[in-house]
């Protein structure tokens, strides 16, 4: 994730999908494609846990296609 910086914070204030966990549902998956990647086209993947009081980042990677789960954004 060395140089991603900027596309994480991209991924997180303007996701194109954003995926609800399916095995914890205060977790959600945000996610936005990306050209040219150090490993070639591909999804970035932000995780993100929320509760009452706070919210942050579990894990963020690079994907060739986002997880199965209930879509949040955009609404279906």
């Amino acid at each position: 994730m060395v140089g991603l910086d900027e596309a994480i914070g991209q991924t997180l204030s303007h996701p194109a999908l954003v995926i609800e966990s399916l095995s914890d549902p205060s977790a959600a998956s945000d996610y936005r494609y990306f050209l040219g990647t150090q490993v070639g086209d591909k999804w970035l993947c932000v995780v993100v846990k929320c509760s009452p009081l706070d919210a942050f980042v579990l894990t963020a990677y690079l994907t060739d296609k986002p997880k199965k789960g209930i879509q949040l954004w955009p609404k279906p």
